[in-house]
């Protein structure tokens, strides 16, 4: 049997911009990329704090120390810039990969500085 798990996030990230003319996607510095273990191409849930909104794309490279959490296309109607997101990314494990089962959350600031990079939830 497999089962989804949580496999890294990236919490209370600020959104730095929404960019609607933009092929869709999430922009997401680098250096928060490598914290979190989240891979460009990769399809991630966005979670709203502010107004609830979730929903899906898949993360491209921002530049590293950029700080930048962008939305573009579709997915900057569902955000404004200002707004707090959670980054979820998850992953589908073995019975036996989840003996030794550890995500990766990383803690920013609201100038999306890592402040926390836990290895469990």
């Amino acid at each position: 049997m497999t089962i989804e798990m949580l496999y890294s996030k990236i919490h209370r990230a600020t959104v730095t911009d929404a960019n609607l003319n933009y092929v869709g996607s999430i922009t997401i510095d680098e250096e928060l990329l490598k914290a979190s273990k989240m891979r460009v191409g990769q399809k991630v849930e966005i979670l709203n704090i502010n107004n609830g909104e979730r929903f899906s794309t898949y993360i491209i490279l921002g530049e590293w120390g950029e700080r930048e959490i962008c939305l573009n296309g579709a997915a900057a109607r569902k955000v404004h810039k200002g707004d707090k997101v959670i980054i979820v990314a998850y992953a589908t494990y073995d019975e036996k990969d989840l003996e030794s089962y550890e995500p990766t959350v990383v803690i920013v600031d609201d100038e999306n500085n890592i402040t926390e990079r836990l290895t469990s939830i």
